[in-house]
């Protein structure tokens, strides 16, 4: 096997949030392979996001044993898109950031090959809709017809020209990095979206790639689908909605965004403030 030889330091980010039965295997695996083929080259940070099982217990057992592992620990509900906002904030001085879901659905092998990708580019992210994807089990019907409607949704409202936008197996640059975090303000599923649009904003090249991947069983997208595929289409919209040019007529009406969130228990950051997340139940 061809080791892989980034010039530079990465860190992967994992969000988690009830993973006490996948977590472990995730990170043993994405250890053996970094240690493998990138030793010392790299820093792991999972970001429990609420747990209310054993997931730190877990983790820290893991990280006991594997000195380049970290992790931050928010016990309440900020959402996925919350950890990783906060994990991208806390970042260490590195050149590359990336993240993948704590499922195992992307392999530390086709991490790796998004990172070579991202030598000398702003961002690489994965794409299971591409020709040349390998899909070793999909997703069920319901989700992939759901996935094909928010991303019409998403191209009718931010023209992103991205196939899929969904896809947890995205690696950045430094420099991409600290320039879009002002920017990013979606704590829910729909930071991708978010992330995307302000990379192309400050503008960063996007490439997108075919990927590999597995899609786990137990997934808590699908069990909870129509109200977060709700709480994902009420961001968008808002995230369009803080581009244009009558968001700031809106001020008199900005407590409604949060009292929305807060109704449907989403996590829910304002824009134009410090990483203060509310708490939410957002799967």
């Amino acid at each position: 096997m061809r080791v892989v030889k980034p010039a530079r330091q990465f860190l992967l980010l994992i969000p988690a949030y009830n993973e006490q039965d996948r977590i472990e295997a995730t990170l043993r695996r994405f250890v053996e392979v970094f240690d493998r083929r990138v030793p010392g080259q790299y820093t792991i940070v999972v970001v429990l996001n609420g747990c209310r099982d054993r997931t730190l217990e877990i983790v820290e057992q893991v990280r006991h044993e594997h000195p380049r592992i970290e992790v931050l620990n928010f016990p309440d509900r900020i959402g996925k898109g919350g950890a990783l906002i906060r994990g991208i904030r806390s970042a260490p001085a590195v050149d590359f950031v990336g993240y993948v879901d704590a499922d195992g659905a992307t392999s530390p092998e086709e991490f790796l090959r998004l990172l070579e990708l991202c030598h000398g580019r702003d961002c690489v992210i994965g794409s299971r809709w591409l020709p040349g994807a390998i899909l070793h089990r999909q997703q069920t019907v319901t989700r992939q017809c759901a996935s094909r409607i928010f991303h019409l949704i998403v191209q009718l409202l931010f023209g992103l020209g991205v196939k899929d936008t969904q896809c947890p197996a995205k690696v950045f640059s430094s420099k991409a990095s600290v320039a879009v975090q002002p920017k990013l303000r979606i704590a829910d599923l729909a930071f991708d979206v978010n992330l995307l649009y302000a990379l192309k904003r400050a503008g960063f090249a996007i490439h997108e790639e075919a990927t590999e991947w597995t899609d786990q069983l137990g997934s808590k997208v699908t069990q909870t689908l129509f109200r977060s595929s709700f709480v994902m289409l009420l961001s968008v919209i808002r995230l369009r909605t803080y581009y244009s040019p009558v968001y700031p007529l809106l001020r008199p009406f900005r407590w409604l965004e949060e009292w929305i969130y807060l109704r449907l228990r989403a996590p829910f950051i304002p824009w134009g403030e410090e990483t203060t997340e509310r708490q939410g139940s957002e799967d």
